[in-house]
């Protein structure tokens, strides 16, 4: 089986088509494709197609399916999957248990939902109309976040102690975590552990939509970093709103002075991007089939790029450090923050953090400075004397 390309669709009010043409064309290349809305409270796909997506995939056309995520009934599964477990302690403690009419999506039901919906999806591509890029970005961290929570909180070391569960509880004087507590933490570390797998996979892409008059260039670049942050890098930039061809050479000196304004700008954000293909659809493109013909013409569309490794430099002998490379490209001095907390190393991008446990070499070492110079990160690191083997 092979594995599925999967495609994250972020940005302004055209995601919806931009996600709606990347499907479309891949499954008129011949693969069978799913588009799935992930992130559309107001139904903005259902007008794009003309049709009303429902949680279970259906045709749409040749080689094409849709669907949206329900919300709210992934919320009613996952608590129909410890209401059960849980009503014991409500009846000791004489709450009624709430009927499924009551029951409301609570803040980050939909993130959840994404994650599983990822390694569930049977296509040879996905395409998803993914949350606005801040939110998406939380989402992509959410399974290495989660994963760090759970060793913290809930060691699978602990799981040795279940055949002395009666013991321990005599000891403490108070009860032990039932069985099912521990069978919850292996099924979550699962869940967790497919939903990265299918995150970090090769073929998982995000793609960003802006338009053409939305001066996108330090929001973009602040996306970017973000993703970066996370290891991720997206696969091409969209504009759309961009005026014909032809408008630059119009003899209505204003609009062939805005024509010229907007290709100056593409050009600079095609120089910005570190190699990431920006893409230009307009306002003549009145289908679906036309914004694909646009974007992608008769080829595949841009492929997956992978992020740039991060890379540990022995210097040692030349300057007695270590030295850890961090690409996160579109990132400013600005935005970032440092802090070493014992073997792990806190990273800042403006609103985005990710806490990175250090290489093993690095954990015997102190930090000696770091800097930030085109998008690249490097933080120096001196071994520390009681620490370090001796040579």
């Amino acid at each position: 089986m092979t594995a599925t390309r999967t495609i994250l669709v972020s940005g302004d009010t055209a995601a919806p088509t931009v996600a709606a043409a990347t499907a479309l064309h891949a499954a008129r290349q011949g693969r069978r494709t799913l588009l799935l809305a992930a992130d559309d409270p107001h139904r903005t796909l259902d007008a794009v197609l003309g049709t009303r997506l429902e949680s279970a995939p259906e045709p749409y056309a040749p080689g094409l399916t849709v669907a949206r995520i329900d919300e709210q009934a992934a919320f009613r599964r996952a608590l129909d999957v410890v209401g059960g477990r849980l009503k014991p302690a409500l009846d000791l403690l004489g709450a009624d248990p709430l009927d499924p009419e009551e029951l409301t999506a609570l803040p980050g039901t939909a993130r959840l939902a994404l994650l599983r919906a990822l390694p569930a999806a049977d296509a040879d591509v996905l395409v998803v109309l993914a949350p606005p890029p801040a939110d998406l970005i939380a989402t992509l961290a959410l399974p290495e976040q989660l994963e760090r929570y759970l060793a913290r909180l809930a060691p699978e070391q602990r799981q040795a102690a279940r055949a002395l569960r009666p013991l321990l509880a005599g000891l403490a004087g108070v009860p032990m975590p039932a069985d099912w507590l521990y069978e919850a933490r292996g099924k979550a570390a699962g869940a967790l552990a497919e939903a990265r797998a299918a995150i970090s996979a090769p073929g998982t892409t995000v793609r960003l939509v802006t338009a053409a008059d939305a001066h996108p260039f330090a929001g973009l670049r602040r996306i970017r970093a973000g993703l970066a942050l996370h290891g991720h890098r997206p696969d091409a930039v969209v504009v759309h709103g961009a005026l014909p061809d032809g408008a630059v050479d119009s003899p209505d000196p204003w609009l062939a002075a805005l024509a010229g304004r907007r290709l100056e700008e593409l050009a600079e954000l095609a120089a910005a991007s570190d190699g990431v293909p920006v893409l230009t659809t307009g306002f003549a493109e009145a289908t679906l089939e036309a914004v694909a013909d646009r974007l992608y013409g008769a080829g595949p569309g841009p492929e997956p790029r992978p992020a740039e490794p991060w890379t540990v430099e022995d210097r040692l002998a030349a300057e007695g450090l270590l030295v850890w490379h961090l690409a996160l490209p579109g990132s400013e001095r600005a935005d970032l923050d440092l802090v070493r907390r014992g073997d792990e190393l806190v990273v800042g991008l403006g609103a985005h953090r990710r806490v990175l446990t250090l290489p093993s070499a690095l954990r015997r070492c102190t930090v000696a400075g770091a800097g930030l110079h085109d998008g690249a990160l490097t933080v120096r690191f001196a071994p520390d004397p009681a620490l370090w083997p001796r040579s």
